[in-house]
């Protein structure tokens, strides 16, 4: 069995109702999260999860706790208590989602795993408010073809490859003046560019000081053993797990300001892991990416219950 987890942008008000409605299980992951967190969010995880708004779930700092315990939760649903435990293949999570599928291998703690990324999505709020910025989508684009856009977008400011999704879905990161640019470039190079709706530069340089702060917060947690290969972001390679955990705590801190690289994560696990290919909640993004990078892999989503 292989588990996908997914990352910002996958969210939505409502997430993980469904689960803990039919599961005793999955609502005890978000009283969970309640009691770790309390107030800090402005309001407990799960209502945000559950009634919204739409515009404060949306938020950096609110969206990736909640995209966490809604995967844990849905994932703990599917095996309760009494059923056989899976074996797992392998994990992976794009961005925010390596969390949950460290967290699902059984190399990160729940408890840990949501400080941690709380304390993410907080670092990356505020450095994403700190220089103007944003991310635009390549359609059609290869990586070559979207370093080319960057250098002759660039003039001098911070603009790099951010996301390598999927065959010709690349996005690129970086100051707002370089991502206007960017648009113009890709248009005369025959690409299709949409500026996305973003806080900030994520996966980029900018995001140094937010990678400061999470290098801090990782050396203060226990990281244990896989029980599987956990792919990592920035090499699309499984984690090494010969090292105590440090290889993995360098490439949580590096995929800040590092490419993602999920359609290499993909392409490793089609060829090396078996089992049928499960996405945790919520939202179908992972299993529609997955049909663009390998058609014959299918990936069975779980945004509610069956």
């Amino acid at each position: 069995m292989v588990v996908l987890c997914p990352g910002q942008g996958a969210q939505a008000v409502g997430m993980g109702s469904g689960w803990t409605q039919q599961s005793p299980v999955a609502a005890k992951v978000f009283e969970r999260a309640d009691e770790i967190l309390g107030d800090r969010l402005g309001a407990t995880l799960s209502s945000l999860c559950f009634e919204g708004p739409a515009e404060t779930l949306e938020r950096t700092d609110i969206a990736q706790p909640a995209l966490f315990a809604c995967g844990v939760a849905s994932f703990s649903a599917m095996f309760p208590d009494g059923d056989d435990a899976p074996t797992l293949s392998a994990t992976a999570g794009l961005s925010l989602g390596e969390y949950t599928a460290l967290h699902i291998a059984g190399a990160i703690g729940f408890e840990d795993g949501l400080e941690l990324v709380t304390l993410r999505g907080r670092a990356m709020q505020d450095a994403a408010e700190a220089t103007a910025s944003s991310m635009v989508a390549l359609i059609g684009a290869d990586e070559a073809q979207a370093r080319e856009v960057c250098q002759k977008a660039s003039e001098g400011a911070v603009l790099v490859p951010a996301n390598l999704n999927a065959p010709g879905q690349v996005v690129i990161s970086g100051e707002m003046g370089a991502c206007d640019r960017a648009v113009d470039v890709a248009c005369e190079m025959g690409l299709r560019a949409t500026k996305l709706s973003v806080a900030g530069a994520f996966h980029s340089p900018l995001m140094d000081p937010a990678a400061e702060r999470l290098r801090d917060a990782l050396e203060k947690i226990e990281i244990g053993t896989p029980a599987c290969p956990v792919l990592s972001n920035v090499t699309g390679q499984p984690h090494r797990t010969d090292d105590g955990g440090a290889s993995i705590r360098e490439g949580l801190v590096a995929q800040l300001t590092s490419p993602v690289r999920w359609s290499d994560c993909c392409s490793w696990l089609t060829a090396h892991a078996s089992g049928a290919f499960h996405e945790v909640a919520p939202g179908k993004v992972l299993a529609g990416l997955m049909r663009r990078i390998d058609r014959k892999t299918k990936v069975v989503s779980h945004d509610v219950p069956e």
